[in-house]
């Protein structure tokens, strides 16, 4: 099975999906895209399955998109747990670049089919309502978890929208 990125559910908030998880501190390779959020996801997956597939690096989940600004968009691919820095050969693509994340308390809010858009935009303001109705404070950008492989079909698929809160 795929390893997922390692997280402690601190709650789940009652009448809704929505679990506050502190997420473990953990590195990532990132690629920067700038291009419509459609398109993003598999523009930054090439240069990331391809670092780990050069370097022998198992792939884990999920496949994380972030916006950057208006117009980019961060694709990031968790590593493996056990990896740290140190243990990660430096990236041959320039456009790859790892970071260390410190451990954070997030929400998120799993939800199933495809990642559109409009679906995107309505489990962002699910999120946040049900965040304001336990009068907790999100920050940071919202970051879209991908857990599946493109192949498989839409009802089938696994994601969520992941926000961070304030600790």
């Amino acid at each position: 099975m795929t390893e997922r990125q390692k997280f402690d559910l601190v709650k789940k908030i009652p009448k809704t999906k929505v679990e506050i998880r502190r997420y473990h501190s953990c590195v990532m390779a990132d690629v920067l895209v700038e291009a419509p959020y459609e398109q993003a996801g598999s523009l930054g997956f090439r240069p990331l399955v391809t670092y780990i597939s050069q370097n022998n690096i198992a792939m884990t989940a999920p496949v994380l998109q972030e916006s950057s600004d208006s117009r980019s968009w961060i694709v990031s691919f968790v590593m493996p747990a056990e990896m740290t820095m140190k243990d990660l050969p430096n990236p041959r693509n320039s456009k790859v670049a790892l970071r260390t994340i410190p451990e954070q308390l997030s929400a998120a809010l799993p939800f199933s089919g495809m990642t559109t858009t409009s679906k995107i935009q309505e489990k962002e303001a699910e999120l946040r309502e049900a965040l304001a109705k336990e009068k907790l404070t999100p920050v940071g950008s919202l970051r879209i978890a991908r857990f599946d492989p493109p192949w498989k079909p839409g009802f089938m698929r696994y994601n969520e929208v992941i926000l961070d809160i304030k600790d």
